[in-house]
């Protein structure tokens, strides 16, 4: 399904009215903003993230993300690992439905991610962050004062350990997929998110997630310790010690 097919389908679907316009586009995908459906989705505006065809998307080695998962069926495994067209079209369908499926799990614990609304094989239709001028900019494009960037920061940080709390590690958390939008951060891009139960990787992902973040707010002024901070959330999500913000804030930032 091309991305005209993927717009006319949410169009039938009575998900959205029309495309406002592009928002940005990547590598791997493209964003345009649409005119949601009120009454079908209770918003007045909604991103669609659109996959480009496989020919144009960038896929990166997906050995790191994909530890701890086992596919049944061999073919499969087999058309994966040779990176066959047949491996690249699994890979694709793989990227989205977990993408989905992150969205689904972090947005149902109350973590600050885009809602996802529906999706089909190449797009997701999700809340929109930003308004109908302008487009909710990255972190890495964003200029907080000093106080401004300590409360990000700390935002940011919590929301590292509510995902963990529910077994989900970004994988590519970095001021490139954080949108700031009136004051608060919203987190983006979760296809190669992983299962710190399954993923033998999960503790250096958590790691560098961290190192990045704080990279990017040292130079506001921030000052932390990324290996004390991604030390403490993983010795705590090891003896189920995590618990929601509102019940208990057991780690300093």
């Amino acid at each position: 399904m091309q991305s005209n097919d993927s717009v006319r389908h949410f169009l039938d679907e009575g998900l959205i009215t029309g495309v406002i316009r592009p928002v940005k586009s990547g590598k791997e995908a493209s964003v345009v903003l649409c005119r949601a459906n009120t009454s079908t989705t209770g918003l007045e505006l909604a991103a669609l993230k659109l996959y480009h065809p496989l020919d144009r998307r960038d896929f990166r080695d997906e050995s790191v993300y994909r530890d701890g998962e086992w596919i049944k069926e061999r073919r499969i495994r087999v058309a994966l690992e040779k990176k066959t067209r047949f491996g690249r079209e699994v890979q694709g369908a793989i990227w989205v439905s977990r993408e989905w499926e992150m969205l689904r799990t972090l947005s149902d614990a109350g973590a600050d991610v885009p809602t996802p609304i529906a999706m089909t094989d190449d797009a997701i239709l999700m809340s929109y962050v930003g308004d109908v001028d302008v487009a909710a900019p990255q972190l890495q494009r964003y200029r907080p004062d000093r106080d401004e960037a300590q409360q990000l920061f700390e935002q940011i940080m919590k929301n590292v350990e509510r995902m963990l709390y529910v077994n989900v590690i970004h994988g590519d958390l970095s001021s490139f997929n954080v949108l700031v939008w009136q004051g608060r951060a919203t987190v983006i891009d979760l296809p190669q998110a992983v299962d710190p139960r399954k993923n033998r990787h999960a503790n250096g992902l958590l790691e560098r997630d961290v190192e990045r973040i704080c990279e990017h707010f040292a130079r506001f002024g921030v000052r932390s310790n990324a290996h004390r901070i991604a030390h403490d959330l993983w010795t705590a999500w090891q003896f189920a010690d995590l618990v929601p913000e509102e019940l208990r804030g057991s780690i300093e930032f």
